[in-house]
């Protein structure tokens, strides 16, 4: 395995003073590349647990998403679920479709309008999302806690701020608390 990496990183990583030979584009602000690049490395490793534990009930990244904003929010309806994950009706329709055929969530007709479709985990969905849900926040809780004291409302405002500014207010009402208020807690 350390050949391998020790490999990987020669490859990749350029002598100093040295063109990498990577793209202008990259090349351009090697700072900010930086933090697409943090991006996109946390965000596989943050996935990785949650996927092997998806994969043993042949389920994905999409039946994650959907069981987790249906076990955070019951009585969801279809079309907000819709405008949280943004995705089209027909991925929905296939996701949700297996999931409620293996019985990790159910529809009901809304009792004021019987054509509004609302969504809950069964008792198993809610163990499995919960599950999935440890998982990830042990990795949040080790990465704020390496961070270092103080640092969650800098972490925090960031993943804010890379939200669509149009999209910040849906997600500010979709939180279980104010994003100042997450920060203030862990300090405590």
């Amino acid at each position: 395995m350390a050949d391998i990496n020790s490999d990987l990183l020669s490859r990749y990583r350029a002598p100093a003073g040295q063109s990498s030979g990577r793209s202008s584009a990259a090349s351009s602000d090697p700072h900010l590349i930086t933090f697409v690049e943090l991006l996109f490395f946390a965000y596989r490793d943050f996935t990785r647990e949650a996927d092997a534990v998806l994969a043993e009930y042949g389920l994905g990244r999409a039946h994650h998403r959907v069981l987790h904003f249906v076990n955070r929010h019951p009585a969801l309806r279809v079309a907000d679920l819709l405008e949280i994950l943004k995705i089209t009706k027909q991925s929905l329709a296939r996701v949700l479709k297996q999931l409620v055929d293996q019985g990790w969530i159910v529809q009901k007709a809304g009792e004021r309008d019987r054509r509004q479709r609302l969504l809950y985990t069964t008792q198993k969905g809610a163990a499995l999302a919960a599950r999935l849900d440890s998982l990830q926040s042990k990795r949040v809780s080790h990465a704020l806690a390496q961070a270092g004291p103080g640092n969650d409302g800098a972490a925090a405002r960031f993943l804010f701020n890379m939200i669509a500014k149009e999209e910040r207010l849906v997600v500010q009402a979709l939180l279980p608390e104010p994003i100042e208020a997450a920060a203030a807690s862990r300090r405590k």
